[in-house]
């Protein structure tokens, strides 16, 4: 899920930087979508006889080939023994992994129906992330705890100054945060949680003694908690990021697995490969999951009191560490049952044939 972050850490000194993150940060996200969408098409449809999918699948066909001898040698076993029932369902293989490698150059059967899988699991995915995240959880729950961070890194400046030049600085502070929160207005509507933070900077700016000097200090932060949130939030980026490296270089390596599937063994490469496809592609769904639900809690919970002054800290650490540990997790257990299903699915209609 690539939704749009509105990191606006390294940007705070210009007032023209909040506009920039904002509406870049979008354009961004589908920039990085969109990357990953010509990679696939290039490596599995486009010109496939002299790019890296084609080499893999002559590399396949060579493992195919090589494999061969061991399964001609079953074969005529099997033949001997059991006469003609197990040796004919036997033959399907062979055909098969011919059918799946050949290579027309605008994309083989395999790399066809790779592509096609892979989009299957991007539309259920879609398809949850649309129904889950109807109000913009994810994108609200980041910025109620990246808010206060950009709002406490232009008020911190003034907290050395005194007097006149700190009402001055408390100001023009205020002036350049007012406009990152009516962004997150036109955005999202009229929030309790953006109308909480607009309170709070103006009883900062006009001094009107509410605030307390601990959630003072509080909504200035410190820079070391500020470069901690960026860096988990750039990790959970990573991580959306490595599950499409994943998907795709699993992708890449399915000639191999379909070469190797004449080996005579009962666990078939080309089960094990589509496992793998298969498993990653619920990781990336789970992560999503994991993130819009929590996200909601946050939003309708904290987000909806005007009294609550949450530390929102835990969610980001629970997006950068916590649930891609769980993702993969998931998609640990849920790839273990999808081979066993597979293969038994496998024995059962050789049995039948």
């Amino acid at each position: 899920m690539q939704l749009a972050i509105q990191l606006i850490f390294a940007q705070v000194g210009r007032q023209v930087g909040i506009d920039d993150a904002l509406n870049n940060g979008a354009a961004t996200s589908l920039s990085i979508a969109e990357g990953w969408n010509k990679q696939w098409l290039d490596l599995l449809q486009n010109n496939t006889s002299n790019n890296l999918y084609g080499a893999l699948t002559t590399l396949g066909i060579f493992f195919a080939v090589g494999t061969l001898l061991f399964f001609m040698i079953q074969f005529l076993k099997d033949l001997i023994s059991y006469e003609y029932s197990r040796p004919i369902s036997a033959l399907i293989w062979p055909f098969v992994v011919v059918i799946l490698l050949s290579n027309s150059g605008k994309g083989s059967i395999l790399s066809n129906l790779t592509l096609g899988l892979r989009g299957f699991l991007n539309n259920v995915n879609q398809q949850v992330v649309v129904s889950a995240d109807a109000g913009q959880m994810y994108q609200q729950a980041l910025n109620m705890s990246i808010a206060e961070e950009v709002t406490g890194s232009f008020l911190r400046p003034c907290q050395s100054l005194t007097g006149l030049q700190q009402s001055q600085c408390f100001t023009n502070a205020a002036d350049r945060i007012n406009i990152l929160l009516q962004k997150y207005r036109n955005t999202y509507g009229r929030r309790v949680w953006i109308n909480r933070l607009q309170t709070k900077v103006d009883d900062i700016k006009f001094d009107k003694g509410f605030v307390s000097e601990n959630e003072f200090n509080s909504l200035l932060g410190s820079t070391v908690q500020t470069s901690i949130k960026n860096f988990l939030v750039s990790l959970q980026y990573a991580f959306q990021n490595l599950i499409e490296a994943t998907m795709l270089l699993i992708a890449l390596l399915g000639p191999i697995a379909v070469g190797g599937s004449l080996l005579p063994v009962a666990g078939k490469p080309i089960f094990a490969w589509l496992t793998g496809f298969l498993s990653i592609g619920i990781a990336k769904i789970s992560f999503n999951i994991i993130a819009v639900l929590t996200a909601t809690v946050i939003v309708n919970g904290p987000g909806q009191s005007a009294s609550a002054d949450p530390d929102l800290m835990w969610f980001i650490i629970f997006l950068g560490i916590l649930a891609p540990i769980l993702s993969l997790l998931v998609a640990a257990a849920g790839g273990f049952a999808l081979f066993s299903g597979i293969s038994n699915t496998a024995s059962l209609v050789k049995e039948k044939i």
